[in-house]
């Protein structure tokens, strides 16, 4: 299939131009997956590449899927199924009690092949296994967010109750440089910093992004509103995929987020400005709409903007706010977005609100969740 991806015209300093004709052709996914067929895939919200190894949280039936080489055919059983007995069980913690094996909504998931790290985020709480699960519902080693792994409460106590350093609320989005943990704790509208990665329960992050301190709960429109994952590039970049305010928020350099706000904005002219499509009518290169992750490839940026149902790539990565994207991926051009007649319902070319996506050794892998399956693009 041709891999070829529409570029649109730009006027002088990134704004979108009037709209042009476009006469490229557009990007064709390289595989289509559906999980296993005894029970395909039902609204896969995480996914995540690791060299040939891949990860999916499908969050809809409450499980973690892990296959050890990358599937080349439509449906194939997982190596491991993580938060069930087997790939046909999908009950709420398994149909039981929370414990160290069982999951509730899980999403965001990171892994080097060796660890695998999941927010597990129904259950107010995020996972490690210090060594790369090999049997169904293995239990983890490690509970954030919760005092044991038979508690599941928000903020290790309630609805309503304050944060503070050891808590999480509805904890989405989770990444690690394999030493440091970057939590996207979305509930408390804020991002906790682990310097090591923890190997005790119930453990305290050492810095908060976001917040004055541990226990604030009030938010300014500079700040993350409902942060929902947070990455860390190459170079020390870190993005934040700030849903609510339709907007992706980006630091130069990660260690500054703790004394300042982002340094630019994608989706947004500022850090003021909360518009779905900038207030628009449809979608335009520089807009976003309920926009849930980001990942970084090389020097570039790609954003699940998944309310418009596509996925924008932004190369070089933005150096100022109100960025327009140089190309896309799920829709003809840059003005369709998932309202238009000819895009509601899912087909082999178009994506339906992608929530998750990863890049890694060329390789783009999305979680295409209201169609129920994972694309595979090369990039």
């Amino acid at each position: 299939m041709s891999d070829t991806i529409l570029n649109i015209t730009l006027k002088k300093g990134g704004a979108p131009a009037e709209r042009p004709q476009h006469s490229g052709v557009e990007l064709l996914p390289k595989h289509l997956f559906k999980g296993p067929e005894s029970m395909p895939f039902l609204a896969p919200r995480g996914v995540f590449l690791h060299q040939n190894r891949l990860f999916v949280s499908d969050t809809g039936r409450n499980r973690v899927f892990i296959w050890n080489q990358f599937p080349d055919t439509e449906f194939r059983e997982p190596d491991v199924v993580l938060g069930q007995g087997d790939a046909e069980a999908v009950g709420r913690n398994a149909g039981g009690s929370v414990d160290a094996s069982s999951l509730q909504y899980p999403s965001g998931i990171w892994s080097d092949g060796l660890k695998l790290i999941v927010a597990d985020a129904w259950n107010h709480r995020v996972l490690i296994w210090h060594t790369m699960p090999t049997r169904h519902g293995q239990a983890a080693d490690v509970v954030i967010g919760q005092r044991d792994f038979n508690s599941n409460q928000p903020n290790a106590l309630k609805v309503g109750a304050d944060p503070g350093d050891r808590t999480l609320f509805w904890p989405y989005g989770v990444f690690s440089d394999g030493q440091r943990l970057w939590i996207a704790d979305t509930g408390n509208r804020r991002i906790l910093y682990y310097d090591t990665l923890p190997t005790e329960n119930f453990a305290p992050a050492q810095a908060v992004i976001g917040k004055p301190d541990f226990s604030t709960r009030d938010y300014e429109n500079e700040d993350p509103i409902w942060p929902y994952s947070v990455k860390i590039g190459p170079d020390g970049s870190m993005a934040v995929a700030d849903t609510q305010y339709y907007r992706i928020l980006i630091w130069r350099d990660w260690r500054t987020a703790f004394r300042q706000k982002a340094d630019v904005v994608v989706g947004q002219a500022d850090l003021n400005g909360n518009g779905q499509n900038q207030y628009g009518l449809h979608p335009m290169p520089n807009t976003l709409s309920w926009c849930y992750d980001a990942c970084f490839f090389q020097n570039e940026l790609l954003v699940a903007d998944t309310g418009n149902s596509r996925v924008l790539r932004f190369d070089p990565l933005p150096g100022q706010s109100n960025a327009a994207a140089g190309a896309l991926i799920g829709k003809p051009d840059f003005f369709t977005g998932s309202e238009n007649a000819e895009t509601v319902f899912g087909t082999e070319k178009n994506l339906y609100w992608p929530f998750s996506i990863c890049a890694d050794q060329g390789r783009l892998a999305v979680a295409d969740t209201g169609n129920h399956r994972i694309v595979l693009y090369q990039l």
